[in-house]
């Protein structure tokens, strides 16, 4: 494929000893999750007057920061995450990267970080995929996750913008998430912990919003969960996203709802996607408030018949069960549901080419 301009602009500075191909072939095999990396980072630099500059892919790295940098004290810090996918012909394909960039600038805005416009991250992400386009897996459910990432690297600790950023673009080969198959997962509602508040940091992709889910998760992992449901921080009510997804429930006459984005919830590309996918198949989909009381009364008595999540990584995950200290509920018989399945077939489909782009959601990179 031919390289866009913006592509282009991305120096090329060669690994001096990149992995082998029986290295690269026995670090892909069966990747836990972010653990391995491919040879090469893609680079830029911006600084205050002259906006961003040194566009670069160059080897593998640590960082190296100032122990002052703005990002260290006060994290002023903004990143992203989608994945590149090989097709059966072994073409290499994005899913919806527009959304990603623009998500990253709104992320940016929120977090007084320069923009990247959509130009220099497309072009980042095919300059780094080609260089280290060996590293895109092609086994089931595999993929190369693509984490973009923004950084204020001014060293000082006055509590103010940075006046130097750095951008940074890795890429790690994944398998997929559920390696012994897609499994329903028990859900704990967080208890006096809230992801975000109103006029937060809530709808940015930040460091700081994942931070604050970690103890919550830890008391998820205690009492035998894998994931955290947050509920909002004004009223402690309203059921509002996973620690990093977000949340959609099926009703028993197929119709389907999922929280409105109030301002605290980050807008996933992926629940976009889901919400097109339901109109299409001609299911009634309601953004509205849910009350916890009303999703658990709704478990109980069988009108909520499916709940799940989505997000880049797990793409589409059934939720079994909701727990807290005063109740434990099943949803349906605790298997994943046929419409959260049919929805992740359907997703995944398009992903890896196996069904028609009908709506138009993939970009060609090699």
């Amino acid at each position: 494929m031919t390289a866009t301009p913006a592509t282009a602009q991305f120096e090329v500075r060669p690994h001096p000893a990149p992995a082998s191909a029986e290295q690269r072939a026995a670090l892909m095999d069966k990747p836990a999750f972010g653990m391995v990396f491919t040879d090469h980072l893609a680079r830029a630099t911006w600084r205050t007057g002259e906006g961003w500059g040194d566009r670069r892919i160059e080897p593998f790295a640590e960082l190296t920061l100032h122990p002052g940098a703005t990002v260290l004290h006060y994290g002023q810090q903004a990143f992203e995450g989608l994945k590149a996918y090989k097709h059966a012909d072994g073409s290499i394909w994005l899913f919806r990267p527009e959304a990603n960039a623009a998500r990253l600038a709104a992320s940016a805005a929120r977090m007084s970080l320069p923009a990247v416009t959509e130009a220099d991250f497309l072009g980042s992400i095919e300059a780094l995929v080609t260089v280290d386009a060996a590293w895109v897996p092609d086994a089931s459910e595999s993929s190369l996750y693509l984490r973009p990432l923004l950084l204020g690297t001014e060293a000082c600790l006055g509590v103010r913008p940075s006046t130097t950023v750095e951008y940074v673009l890795m890429a790690s080969p994944v398998g997929g998430y559920f390696p012994h198959g897609v499994k329903p997962v028990s859900i704990w509602v967080a208890q006096g912990f809230h992801r975000a508040g109103p006029g937060g940091t809530g709808t940015a992709k930040s460091a700081g919003n994942y931070a604050a889910s970690l103890l919550p998760q830890q008391q998820a992992s205690d009492n035998g969960c894998e994931q955290v449901l947050f509920l909002d921080a004004r009223e402690d009510r309203f059921i509002e996203e996973l620690g990093g997804m977000n949340v959609f429930v099926v009703m028993r006459d197929g119709s389907v709802l999922t929280p409105r984005l109030t301002g605290t919830i980050l807008e996933g590309v992926t629940r976009a996607s889901v919400l097109e996918l339901l109109a299409a198949d001609g299911r009634s989909v309601v953004e509205r408030d849910i009350t916890l009381e009303e999703l658990r009364e709704g478990i109980s008595d069988g009108e909520v018949a499916e709940v799940f999540a989505c997000g880049t990584a797990a793409v589409v995950t059934p939720l079994a069960r909701l727990v807290a200290p005063d109740f434990d509920v099943t949803v349906g018989d605790g298997e994943a549901g046929e419409v959260t399945m049919a929805l992740r077939g359907a997703l995944t489909d398009i992903q890896y080419g196996r069904a028609e782009d009908r709506f138009g959601w993939m970009r060609r990179i090699g």
